[in-house]
């Protein structure tokens, strides 16, 4: 039996090689015949994505042609929003978003399962031990890997959201003080954009007079505009331009009327952060300072009552 594996041993792992090698082969090609479905996208009116995105941009656009008919309407409709919030709708798509997660989700499990196989092997007793550790680390990692995109949205949607507010009051001023000498909205709108600073609130005007240019109604472009950001101080300001509009009102009072109150609002705002932080200073405080504090008063103290005679 020996003599007979030796002789035809040869032929054996020359028949396991190809097998292997034919597997991998039928894996590979079915592969790329599924990313060749894949088709082409058009991004010549889009934004570049965000750096994060820009790394793995071919991952996620797979992914996300595969995941996007297992995703809800429902659940696409409330990304996109989000999206639409971040100043993302013109770079990333709703199934995007997924796709990253996803990948997201892979690519940190398959890090901290490299990290764990760097370590030394466990003594055999702890095999056990070690495979929950495992599980349990790659789990904590697929589950922070999934979640980072929505928190990274999530953060930049309050961004966004803080910048606008701080310079609301500031656009509006610019555009009652062009509008109280003589110019239409649409003037004033132009003079905000050409004097006022770089941020969110500049680049949605621009939007609103880009939408205008391409023949949109102006009432219609700026509720979409309140429709993107979805701020109620936004909403009120267009809601209140756009029925003096209608009813044949001076805009100069109404808008004087909304510069004010905007203004009011942020310096209240301003207040309420003021009064929250020694709140928020009291955890730091007696976590961190009051023992490093005691600590350095006590040291000496407790030292002289162990060794007294020193």
């Amino acid at each position: 039996m020996d003599k007979l594996l030796l002789e035809h041993g040869t032929a054996l792992i020359v028949m396991v090689a190809l097998a292997a090698g034919l597997s991998v082969a039928l894996v590979a090609w079915l592969l790329s015949s599924a990313l060749a479905d894949v088709p082409t996208e058009d991004r010549s009116y889009k934004d570049a994505p965000p750096l994060g995105f820009r790394l793995v941009w071919y991952p996620i656009h797979w992914l996300s042609y595969f995941l996007e008919p297992l995703i809800s309407t429902r659940r696409l409709a409330a990304i996109q929003a989000q999206l639409r919030q971040a100043g993302l709708d013109y770079t990333v798509t709703a199934p995007q978003m997924v796709g990253a997660r996803v990948l997201g989700a892979i690519v940190i499990t398959a890090l901290c399962w490299w990290g764990l196989a760097s370590f030394d092997n466990p003594p055999d007793g702890e095999q056990g031990l070690a495979l929950t550790l495992y599980w349990q680390v790659m789990g904590a990692g697929a589950l922070l890997g999934f979640f980072y995109p929505s928190f990274w949205l999530r953060d930049l949607m309050r961004a966004r959201r803080s910048e606008l507010l701080k310079t609301l009051p500031f656009y509006l001023d610019i555009i009652t003080l062009c509008v109280e000498a003589g110019l239409n909205l649409q003037g004033a709108l132009n003079q905000a954009v050409a004097k006022g600073p770089k941020g969110v609130l500049r680049t949605e005007i621009q939007r609103v007079l880009r939408d205008i240019r391409a023949g949109k109604a102006r009432a219609e472009a700026m509720r979409s505009m309140a429709d993107r950001l979805v701020e109620p101080n936004v909403t009120h300001f267009i809601t209140a331009v756009i029925q003096a509009e209608r009813m044949g009102m001076n805009l100069g009072p109404v808008l004087r009327a909304q510069a004010d109150q905007r203004r009011t609002e942020r310096f209240a705002r301003a207040e309420k952060l003021a009064m929250e932080a020694p709140v928020k200073m009291l955890f730091p405080l007696i976590a961190f300072i009051f023992p490093c504090t005691f600590i350095v008063l006590f040291f000496p103290i407790v030292m002289k009552f162990m060794h007294p005679g020193v």
